[in-house]
């Protein structure tokens, strides 16, 4: 969750980046030459219904012409009287005759424009209405006339936006540049789409179905803001049906992509509502795109099919689906869930600003320009790929740890195996010595009556080897059968009082202290004698792990149902290599140790069920935690 503040951060700074930069190097590039004159007022007049775009038809004395300003202009042809506009425009003072006049959109379908008499532009688009026109002026047409005629089954006519006289080559650059910086921005998400498509063989059955509806998401986004771009209908119109088709065909195949991919996020969702949108999206869109392909190949004849399932309903279900996930997305976010906190602002952003120009698209009757959803999807693509790499980074560390478990479990596995081979050995191997052991140590006693001062030194001395022969056997019998005869209630407290009597004067003579903070209420259930001889066992190593004067601490503590005891002294310590092979069976970092003292720790520990873990460091000290389960009666 920390991360995510961050990331959010980034987001917003992408993206007003982005949005700040290609406006910033136009106005800079503007301010190095001559601003163009901006047209403010025009005439207008509307059509009859034989209109066919012809000049004569409105070259008559007595044709009456409204005036109209470029304020105004928009709000007044919203609910044309007819299917036609003509506009007639007067063009300033030229003085130079490489000039031009740009008209940044005029609105319809068909389009003839006129100077004076002579027919200088007409273009046909399908189901696009804008129209982007770039026209050379010489100084010989200062003061005339251009004639505007625009055709639209759809009610949007007439010029929307500036019209400019100036520098031909200053307004051929805004000419060209008008909709390039969304067919780059279209072509590199369809790129994006296309490279991490090709990823999709080297992924899991798990990802890849998040992964393949990214892609779909990312490359339908991409072509509908690469087909919307008034750059194609400028220089390519002639494929201008074509860049519908895409268009809607891209639109289809996003939504229920999209559906897919939050469903997968989010999960269901109330209900199961993210699930039955998803369904209900595929269905339409297969439906939507058979009526679309019929359509097509009909040339537009079966066309009622496409325009009722897709072209009326579509901007409706449209709205309804952004609402609906945002609120889904919302909603799980405030429950603090870091994928759906990432998705909500990306998506957020999105969502609000697409529904609201819908909203004011449907609300103008669609005379308004859709510009501010294709940079908002920006930051929802960038929150689509955050999450998912997210995802990758989170199930890379549960590899990670799974493969440490793994790990662990394994050398626990082999460590058990080892011991569960060396228990039977040492109890037959006890078993068999032990007996002449005593055999030998009971004629040894005898021979000390009869010997005189001089063999009974070496007598005492083989009595002792005996003694210590014995007590190995027995830590093998312990390590062999840990189990306890008698299990009665532990006070910690008394245990580690009797331990304390033992080992303080062995510590003092190593130049060592130990001191004990042990509350009197720590009760455990196990063996009082194979207690105090695994502790006798961890702290006699630390002990002569001091080396000279030291200090061992030694408290315990109660937490969660279990009583902790922790030995920490301040010795050498251990390196990493000698610290995972604690306990193994033989291993010892004392010249003359057996290993016998820390294998019997572990099985006492593990027969009681308790647990025991080392941490150390070389030259600073060793820390022993032995946890076992708390008693209370």
């Amino acid at each position: 969750m920390k991360n995510v503040p961050k990331a959010i951060s980034i987001l917003w700074m992408s993206l007003l980046i982005m949005l700040c930069l290609p406006h910033g190097i136009i106005s800079a590039n503007a301010g190095e030459v001559k601003r163009p004159v901006s047209i403010t007022g025009w005439e207008v007049k509307w059509g009859n219904a034989n209109d066919q775009g012809f000049i004569s038809e409105v070259q008559g004395s007595d044709e009456i012409w409204e005036k109209q300003s470029a304020e105004k202009m928009e709000y007044s042809i919203i609910d044309p009287p007819s299917g036609s506009l003509w506009t007639r425009v007067t063009i300033p003072e030229i003085s130079d005759d490489s000039s031009a006049i740009r008209f940044e959109n005029i609105k319809g379908n068909h389009i003839v424009i006129y100077l004076e008499d002579r027919k200088v532009y007409e273009n046909y688009h399908y189901n696009y209405d804008n129209n982007a026109v770039l026209l050379p002026l010489s100084s010989e047409n200062s003061g005339g006339a251009l004639y505007v005629w625009s055709e639209n089954e759809k009610g949007r006519l007439g010029i929307y936006g500036t019209v400019q006289v100036g520098s031909y080559a200053t307004l051929q650059e805004k000419y060209i540049h008008n909709g390039l910086l969304d067919v780059i921005l279209g072509a590199t998400f369809v790129f994006t789409a296309i490279t991490m498509l090709s990823c999709t063989f080297f992924l899991g059955k798990f990802h890849k179905g998040l992964w393949i509806s990214l892609c779909i998401v990312m490359g339908s986004i991409g072509t509908m803001i690469i087909t919307y771009s008034q750059f194609l209908y400028t220089f390519y119109q002639v494929y201008g049906n074509l860049y519908s088709v895409l268009f809607d065909l891209a639109m289809l195949m996003g939504m229920p992509a999209l559906c897919y991919f939050f469903e997968q996020i989010i999960g269901p969702g109330p209900y199961g509502i993210f699930t039955k949108l998803r369904k209900f999206q595929f269905i339409y869109s297969i439906v939507a795109v058979a009526a679309l392909f019929i359509s097509f190949i009909s040339s537009g004849q079966w066309d009622i099919f496409y325009s009722v399932l897709v072209q009326n309903v579509i901007g409706f279900i449209l709205v309804v689906l952004l609402s609906i996930l945002l609120i889904g997305t919302i909603t799980k976010a405030l429950q603090r869930n870091r994928e759906a906190i990432l998705l909500a602002t990306g998506f957020g952003t999105f969502a609000l600003i697409s529904v609201a120009e819908l909203l004011w698209y449907y609300q103008r009757n669609g005379t308004y320009h859709l510009i501010w959803w294709k940079w908002s999807m920006v930051a929802f693509v960038i929150s689509l790929i955050a999450i998912l790499g997210s995802r990758f980074a989170e199930k890379h560390t549960k590899v990670l740890e799974y493969s440490k478990e793994l790990e662990l479990f394994n050398n626990e596995l082999q460590r058990s195996e080892k011991m569960e081979i060396i228990s039977e050995l040492a109890a037959s191997v006890a078993h068999e010595v032990r007996n002449p052991l005593q055999v030998t140590r009971g004629f040894l006693q005898l021979m000390t009556e009869q010997e005189d001062n001089k063999n009974k030194g070496y007598v005492r001395i083989a009595l002792e080897e005996l003694d210590r022969a014995s007590g190995i056997i027995t830590d093998f019998l312990t390590f062999a059968k840990p189990e306890f005869d008698h299990i009665t209630s532990l006070n910690i407290g008394d245990e580690f009082n009797h331990i304390e009597g033992i080992l303080v004067p062995m510590a003092n003579l190593e130049g060592g202290k130990i001191t004990t903070d042990i509350p009197p209420n720590l009760w455990i259930r196990g063996n009082s004698s194979k207690f105090k001889q695994a502790f006798i066992n961890i702290i006699k190593n630390s002990i002569e792990a001091l080396q000279g004067q030291g200090q061992i601490d030694i408290w315990a503590y109660a937490q969660d149902g279990f009583v902790k005891v922790h030995v920490r002294d301040n010795g050498e310590g251990m390196d990493e290599e000698a610290l995972v092979r604690l306990g193994e069976p033989y291993f010892s970092n004392k010249i003359k140790g057996t290993g016998l003292g820390m294998m019997v720790t572990f099985r006492i520990v593990e027969a009681m069920h308790g647990q025991i873990s080392f941490t150390s460091t070389k030259g600073v000290g060793t820390e022993a935690v032995v946890s076992f389960a708390e008693f209370v009666e």
